[in-house]
């Protein structure tokens, strides 16, 4: 029986999500979106789970859509209803912590944009290689990414594709703390705990109004984005493009991380 594409481990009302396609590096598959959308979906009306902490299983915490998958080189490994990931994170009323391990590359960048607020490992490095794909970013990013660390470092890492660090992370307020690998659950469990220690109700009411503050000012940036995103991808998405530029972008990633 093959292995879970989403563990789940729930205790003490902390659910710790982890992504579970080590050998591809945590690949954004059809079928582990569509796990992840269908995970957060039933964790939401979960009264076990106040608190997720969201992480990815060996070297990587996602490193985006399945290139393979996307460029036709691969079927899609499942059918699902849904595999709208920003739809069903946005919908969670628990705070969500991303427990960065490794790599969180393109659609995983944006993957734990949509968390609450992030915890790096040492080893965490962030990269947008959607213009080295050839793909408009339609999962938040291009609006997110600006308001966490400035929109000119964010044009620096869009426009480039360059590789981010977990210090430099830190520095540029992407994420709140870089721990040792081995440190990296733990304190990510202690925050939960710090979190659960707050009054619920109240706890509920201060997400709410941070993220509806947030939304004010991001919602108009985000159709835009969507509705361009949809428009490239209508004219400039193709399996063989994709296909072609995978190993390109590969090889680059793979020179860069050993800096």
């Amino acid at each position: 029986m093959p292995e879970p594409l989403v563990l789940v481990e729930t205790q003490e009302r902390i659910s710790v999500v982890t992504l579970n396609r080590p050998q591809a590096l945590n690949a954004l598959s059809t079928g582990l979106r569509g796990a992840i959308s269908d995970t957060f979906n039933r964790l939401r009306n979960d009264p076990e789970t106040e608190v997720i902490i969201l992480t990815g299983a060996g070297r990587a915490f996602t490193v985006g859509l399945d290139l393979k998958e996307l460029g036709g080189e691969i079927p899609p490994d499942a059918q699902h209803a849904s595999t709208d990931l920003a739809a069903a994170l946005a919908a969670m009323p628990q705070p969500v912590i991303g427990a960065v391990n490794g790599f969180a590359i393109t659609g995983g960048f944006e993957l734990a944009l949509m968390c609450d607020f992030l915890i790096a490992s040492t080893e965490a490095r962030f990269a947008d290689t959607h213009g080295r794909v050839g793909v408009v970013p339609g999962w938040g990013l291009s609006q997110r990414l600006p308001r966490l660390i400035g929109a000119n470092r964010a044009k620096e890492l869009s426009l480039t594709g360059n590789y981010l660090d977990a210090p430099t992370a830190y520095a540029w307020g992407l994420v709140n703390r870089v721990v040792a690998p081995e440190a990296l659950l733990p304190t990510c469990l202690q925050l939960a705990r710090d979190i659960l220690s707050t009054e619920p109700v109240t706890r509920g009411e201060i997400k709410r109004l941070i993220d509806a503050g947030w939304n004010s000012t991001l919602a108009e940036g985000l159709r835009l984005e969507d509705e361009a995103s949809k428009a490239h991808s209508r004219r400039e998405v193709r399996p063989e493009k994709v296909a072609a530029r995978r190993a390109a972008i590969q090889d680059r990633g793979r020179d860069q991380s050993r800096k």
